[in-house]
């Protein structure tokens, strides 16, 4: 179906004459008569009476008057609102970010950006590092919000993506206490007895790092995985109901720590300290999108 063919649909119901009608869209009558019949031809019905002088809308015609009037409303409102949601898409940063710093420091972290910058309207995809990486690689998203670790590359290949560091964070192992305040779990006993583990899944990152970095010494010891998830949150519930260790962010656990909920399960030297950084594509993005990477590098 042609747009013109509603067009012409008004101009001869307006005019009730083939030749007049034709002669207004700047067309030969029977040109102008091919095109109304291929519009009838396309919705199966007749719409106008040919045996009446002037030619009359048939009932089906009546019908498709309001129709053909809408849908050329709704046509002509088009490029309006493609710009509108082009103008909105160019000033909107567009995030994915890790769930653990989603809901702890992104948000601290935009709020200090604010004082360098006016961040206008911002959308946030929370994910597995997995999915996060995914976005940034098909172009969902401007920026990827992760933990990273130089011992652990990252999936965004550098000839494509570049990062800069927002930020540190250090994954500390964390065990539910006993009633003298102790640990119920530690990471000193690994060698003589059973320890129950709560890691990460292959979709986490801090579950790439912590592999990494600890695998081996857990590997070497007497250490049981008896649950596995993609999010620290999850962990941590774990980890409260007094099920195993998790190494988890100090900044999910702080409250935890303080308050005596969580007590530390192993000794510095099991402490895993990571960056928080910031990745992008190289090239040009939109001039908001610029001037945030400007103010985080700044900052």
């Amino acid at each position: 179906m042609n747009l013109t063919w509603l067009e012409d649909f008004q101009t001869l119901a307006a005019t009730g004459n083939f030749s007049r009608a034709a002669e207004q869209r700047h067309l030969t009558q029977p040109a102008f008569s091919r095109r109304i019949r291929a519009l009838e031809d396309w919705l199966g019905t007749t719409l106008f009476d040919r045996t009446s002088h002037p030619a009359m809308l048939t009932p089906a015609g009546l019908w498709f008057c309001n129709v053909a009037n809408e849908m050329l409303a709704r046509a002509a409102r088009l490029p309006d609102e493609a710009r509108a949601i082009a103008q909105a898409n160019s000033t909107t940063l567009r995030f994915a970010a890790t769930h653990a710093l989603s809901l702890t420091f992104l948000p601290k972290w935009l709020r200090g950006l604010e004082s360098r910058i006016t961040l206008g309207p911002i959308q946030l995809v929370s994910d597995v590092l997995q999915q996060c990486e995914a976005l940034m690689l098909q172009g969902k998203v401007q920026f990827l919000l992760s933990h990273a670790h130089a011992m652990v590359p990252s999936r965004l290949d550098p000839s494509g993506y570049t990062s800069i560091r927002v930020g540190t964070e250090t994954l500390v192992p964390v065990a539910a206490p006993d009633k003298q305040g102790k640990p119920l779990y530690s990471l000193a006993n690994i060698t003589k007895e059973r320890v129950p583990i709560l890691t990460y899944s292959a979709e986490s990152g801090l579950g790439r790092v912590l592999r990494a970095l600890r695998g081996a010494q857990l590997d070497d010891s007497k250490v049981e995985t008896v649950f596995t998830a993609h999010l620290a949150t999850v962990l941590k519930t774990m980890a409260l109901e007094g099920r195993g260790i998790a190494w988890l962010p100090c900044g999910l656990i702080e409250e935890s720590l303080h308050d005596g909920r969580l007590v530390q399960a192993g000794a510095p030297d099991w402490h895993v300290d990571i960056e928080i950084r910031l990745f992008r594509r190289l090239g040009t993005e939109s001039a908001t999108a610029e001037s945030f990477w400007k103010a985080a590098s700044d900052a």
